[in-house]
């Protein structure tokens, strides 16, 4: 130890052979001995999706203490093919079903009922429900099974309703994880041959980083079953893929940089750990603690997603920096074969430094506004992407593909009161009930409202009330809010409003809520970590702001996208703050990259120059970490939910522009047109190059 350089020794894990392969049977324990603990763990299957605190959760917790909580209806539409109406034959067809739907029916079974035009019939099969979504859909299952071979000729049957909606959830993710993991491994496989040009090399950091997944996959399953957690598993996979992948990148490309100049590998390796580990952290720092800012969130989900996906960075991060060194280590510089990195021998000229990159950041500095003003024209277009977005998708369009589920509520509301399929429901005293019934009865296109049940222990009546209106419309949400406030005001009812609809409503409220409250502590952690590493108060405050047009930019045209090619005509709910967190910390990831560079080198270089340099080492990795954070976030559009597919779509569009424009154009040229006064109020000290 005392041979190693004192700048070195932090690496001294990997100095030597034996210390190699001693650290890396240490870290192959720590994980063996983590598999062990947390094998076994799985994540609670919950999926509220308002605040905990909500009206319409309340009425929900509410609903539980009533008889028979666990029973749901489940609806049978049945319509003619080819023909405008039911005929008769077909009707008693339909009678004829029962006997089929009895064994799953745990009530009387009602219907079949005709709509008004003739074209459709409704059969109410109550249900008990399982304890989740995967065990009703045994049920819908097995209903859909028992009717198909009775069905009347010429007729087509929809099991739809609550119950089936959920089953058809849970029906769509059979083997979606699997899938997604598969999609993610290929894509990082292929890009990092591409990368390293090397039949060998990108086999060390995608195994690293797939250990990594695996043990985020357990550790973060055993936090949400003790925790409570909610998160969706294949956001935390994408993001230990992408951000592994991404400091593996920086990493080995200084090490490669670093085999250039050292005869010992070792030695190249230690300095590329030394030298990258300070951008690494904070990289790294800047999203873990973003993420748990929305421990501060109300919606479940995303609270959920925060502290799982912090758990899952922190896991990639152990794995890039204390097992991939042993790993380089042990394996020599022949590992980058067949091109293998030597440094220049004695006495030879300096190689050509001349490179894309080193052209493209010339030409900037030369001509900084002129690039300023072009980078920053692009973003403006992409903004204009946010004319016409709306947020907010109801049921149906939140499945990427169709299920009978949601076929079926569209045949549904075609013939019958929009809201039969998903009724509002109303808890309240006993004792208020005519003036509930009566005050609900009286709001604009509420179609009925009656008692149904017995009353709870607690002395709670609950109320069935149907819309006309389709759920999920502006006027579904409006009339949640005007029955609020019509039953609200019925004295000493105590009365609450729940519901499916009434759900959409308050999870409209708290993801906006949240966007309000956390959007503004992500930019702040963001602007304190680059403080404290770049140790100026005017390059963060400009770094910042570049970070939010950039991500703005890019909600702005993956919106637009969406609309334009996938006919989604709005965001689902959780997507702009999501958005806007990835956008930001992983944007935040190539501004720290290529600045830490920058600073580094403008001791000697000067601002500008140092820029130029910067942008020359750091553009090819960067660029590399850019394209394979963008495809791992766009195999989330595999995955059912156009939730994950808008997610996916609108971070990885963003992470390319600022992998291509920003780190390339605006930020070179920013730093171009202030020069030295971007450290304010200190100064890079002078050093000797390296």
């Amino acid at each position: 130890m005392k041979n190693i350089p004192p700048r070195a020794r932090r690496a001294a894990f990997i100095a030597t052979p034996r210390a190699s392969w001693l650290s890396l049977a240490v870290m192959l324990g720590v994980f063996i001995a983590l598999f062990g603990v947390f094998g076994s763990s799985t994540a609670p299957s919950l999926n509220a999706s308002s605040a905990q605190d909500s009206e319409s959760a309340k009425v929900a917790e509410l609903l539980t203490e009533f008889d028979n909580a666990d029973r749901q209806s489940v609806m049978v539409v049945a319509t003619a093919n080819g023909a405008d109406s039911l005929s008769e034959e077909q009707l008693e067809g339909i009678e004829l079903l029962s006997p089929a739907l009895e064994p799953y029916a745990a009530d009387e079974i009602s219907g079949p009922l005709t709509s008004a035009d003739g074209e459709a019939a409704l059969m109410i099969v109550p249900i008990t429900t399982g304890d989740s979504n995967a065990e009703t859909a045994e049920t819908i299952g097995s209903i859909r099974e028992a009717i198909a071979p009775v069905s009347p000729d010429e007729v087509t049957l929809l099991v739809t309703g609550g119950p089936a909606f959920g089953a058809d959830i849970a029906s769509a993710f059979d083997g979606a994880d699997f899938t997604l993991l598969l999609v993610t491994i290929i894509i990082v496989a292929v890009l990092l041959i591409v990368t390293y040009r090397s039949p060998v090399l990108w086999l060390i950091p995608l195994v690293v980083v797939a250990l990594a997944d695996g043990l985020a996959g357990r550790v973060t399953a055993a936090a949400g079953s003790a925790w409570n957690l909610q998160f969706d598993a294949g956001i935390i996979s994408v993001l230990v893929f992408g951000a592994g992948t991404n400091y593996a990148l920086l990493l080995i490309s200084r090490y490669r940089e670093e085999l250039t100049r050292h005869e010992h590998h070792r030695t190249a390796l230690q300095e590329a750990w030394r030298a990258t580990l300070p951008a690494i952290l904070a990289s790294n720092v800047t999203v873990v603690l973003s993420l748990l800012t929305l421990v501060l969130a109300v919606i479940p989900g995303t609270q959920g997603l925060g502290i799982s996906s912090a758990l899952g960075l922190a896991i990639a991060l152990g794995a890039v920096l204390f097992l991939l060194p042993p790993i380089l280590s042990l394996s020599g510089r022949k590992i980058f074969w067949p091109f293998v990195p030597h440094p220049a021998a004695p006495g030879s000229p300096e190689p050509a430094k001349r490179n894309v990159w080193r052209g493209i950041a010339t030409t900037v500095s030369r001509r900084p506004v002129v690039s300023l003003v072009a980078g920053l024209g692009l973003l403006g277009i992409m903004t204009t992407g946010l004319l016409g977005t709306s947020v907010g998708l109801n049921q149906v369009e939140k499945f990427r593909v169709q299920s009978e589920s949601a076929e079926g509520l569209e045949t549904l509301s075609a013939h019958f009161p929009a809201g039969e399929a998903q009724p509002i429901w109303v808890v309240a005293k006993t004792d208020t009930t005519p003036q509930v019934v009566e005050a609900a009865a009286n709001v604009d296109g509420i179609v009925r409202a009656h008692p149904v049940g017995e009353p709870s222990e607690a002395g709670m009546v609950k109320v069935m009330v149907t819309s006309e209106h389709v759920p999920g419309t502006a006027e579904s949400l409006e009339q949640i809010r005007e029955l609020r406030e019509a039953v609200h005001a019925v004295p000493e009812a105590d009365a609450l409003v729940g519901g499916a609809v009434a759900t959409d409503v308050d999870a409209r409220d708290g993801n906006a809520r949240d966007l309000l409250v956390i959007a503004p502590l992500i930019l702040a952690v963001s602007f304190l970590v680059l403080l404290v590493l770049l140790r100026s108060f005017v390059a963060p405050l400009l770094l910042i702001v570049i970070n939010i047009a950039s991500a703005v930019a890019a909600v702005g045209a993956g919106a637009w996208l969406s609309r334009t090619l996938f006919e989604q005509q709005a965001l689902d709910l959780q997507v702009p703050l999501l958005s806007f967190l990835f956008l930001v910390a992983l944007g935040i990831d190539y501004t720290i990259f290529l600045v830490h560079r920058a600073r580094s080198e403008a001791g000697v270089l000067g601002t500008r120059n140092a820029m130029v340099e910067a942008v020359t080492h750091t553009g090819s990795v960067i660029t590399s970490a850019g394209i394979v954070l963008a495809a791992v976030f766009a195999a989330l559009g595999v995955l059912p939910l156009v939730t994950l597919g808008q997610l996916g779509l609108i971070v990885g569009l963003g992470v390319v522009i600022d992998t291509l424009v920003v780190r390339t154009v605006i930020v070179p040229a920013v730093f171009s047109i202030v020069g030295e006064k971007v450290w304010w109020p200190g100064s890079p000290a002078p050093k000797a190059r390296e």
